[in-house]
């Protein structure tokens, strides 16, 4: 199993910066996707990015451009860097991991969220 813990999140003025973090332990010797998710008050969560063992990355539409997410293997942490961060960002952000090289389609350790409060 591996376990993830989030850090970094705060309160931004809109069009600022946040770095988010995650850090996991555990059994992190095993490739592992990571994901990064989000969920607003009363919203379903919602995907934001993945970043595949090797690097590659994806994004949801709504942050692409604007968020990107990289990993340092050796330390065990994947980055999550949001810049020109809107009102609409503003929710709770979760990293989440699965076993494998490639990309996952489902997501079976999740961190405990931090929060990210952009103000307009």
């Amino acid at each position: 199993q591996v376990q993830l813990v989030e850090s970094g999140g705060g309160l931004v003025q809109a069009g600022g910066s946040l770095r988010l973090s995650c850090a996991a332990s555990g059994r992190t010797a095993t490739s592992y996707a990571m994901g990064w998710f989000r969920q607003a008050p009363g919203k379903e969560r919602e995907f934001v990015g993945q970043i595949s063992w090797s690097g590659n990355t994806y994004y949801a539409d709504s942050v692409k451009g604007r968020f990107t997410t990289s990993r340092d293997n050796a330390k065990n942490t994947v980055y999550l860097q949001m810049n020109s961060l809107k009102p609409e960002d503003t929710a709770v952000y979760y990293c989440a991991a699965a076993y494998g090289s490639g990309w996952a389609t489902k997501f079976d350790y999740w961190g405990q969220g931090t929060q990210v409060t952009v103000s307009s």
